[in-house]
């Protein structure tokens, strides 16, 4: 039987980037309804720093040309002044191993839905908008621009990308990433954060620009079944280890365990006060968005 080995590599091709499309067409509909609920009002335009106020000493019109124009008018008249930031927004993005992990859904394919819902609403508010990929060093960096077509091609970017290393050092990235960035900017990191000693850096970090951290998780990173004797692997490094899920003591042990590790990174980003929103396939992104929003607009 003969094959067309070429004809099935374009149709191979061609399915893969049906996928590619029907993927980002998905996640456009729905970042629509969130940006348009919370999104507009949220961090992208309270960054903005937009603000009116009565200038006394105005450069562009003096007291004495406003009083001017009250007495002819009879009429108050004060000069309102606007202030647009050009924001510039970064999506970095944790592409190591350990996002492969998810019970129902990756971790990489969710951290995907809020990166491409944070790259639509800074180019519908026609912000700056940039990527950076990681995994044990910063693998990746677009600088930030603006306008539709460079915003799809960092979707493109992200959702097509093959990673160079299986490893996480969010240390190192991070540092690599302060030195890139100039000026001031919004930083969205999304990661699982399984990796240590990362808050020196997130620190520098956050001196000089509004950082947030998305942290993806799954139930079964803190809940294992009880279905027997099992094999656990660490995605990243390989190694494996034989346990016993039906002993309830080792499960509680693996429970207790994750918990505290978890709760240990919350304290100590909250102590260098850099805000996260937790996402999972238990908390839907655009749930776990629309709250951090409303409440940082609230503020």
């Amino acid at each position: 039987m003969n094959i067309d080995t070429f004809g099935c590599l374009r149709a191979a091709r061609r399915v893969s980037v049906s996928r590619l499309f029907s993927a980002t067409i998905n996640v456009a509909r729905l970042t629509r309804v969130i940006t348009a609920e919370t999104m507009d009002s949220g961090i992208l335009s309270s960054v903005r720093g937009c603000f009116s106020a009565l200038d006394v000493a105005s450069l562009a019109m003096s007291f004495k040309a406003i009083g001017n124009v009250t007495a002819r008018t009879n009429k108050l008249h004060v000069k309102e002044f606007v202030e647009e930031r050009d924001l510039r927004v970064y999506v970095i993005f944790d592409y190591s191993a350990s996002n492969e992990f998810g019970f129902m859904k990756s971790k990489k394919s969710i951290g995907h839905e809020v990166a491409a819902s944070i790259i639509f609403s800074a180019m519908k508010n026609n912000d700056n908008v940039g990527l950076g990929i990681f995994t044990d060093k910063l693998e990746n960096f677009i600088p930030a621009r603006k306008g539709r077509k460079h915003s799809l091609s960092l979707l493109r970017t992200l959702l097509a990308y093959k990673p160079k290393s299986m490893q996480t050092d969010i240390e190192s990235s991070l540092l690599q990433l302060h030195h890139i960035l100039g000026q001031q900017s919004v930083v969205f990191i999304i990661s699982d954060y399984i990796s240590p000693n990362f808050l020196r850096p997130l620190k520098f970090l956050k001196n000089r620009h509004d950082v947030i951290l998305i942290n993806l998780s799954d139930i079964r990173e803190s809940e294992l079944p009880d279905i027997g004797y099992t094999m656990l692997e660490d995605i990243e490094s390989g190694e494996q280890l034989m346990v016993n899920t039906s002993d309830e003591s080792f499960r509680n042990a693996f429970t207790k365990n994750s918990l505290e590790n978890h709760e240990k990174i919350k304290n100590d980003i909250t102590k260098l006060k850099v805000e996260m929103v937790n996402v999972s396939e238990q908390v839907p992104f655009d749930t776990a968005l629309r709250q951090f929003f409303n409440q940082r607009t609230r503020r």
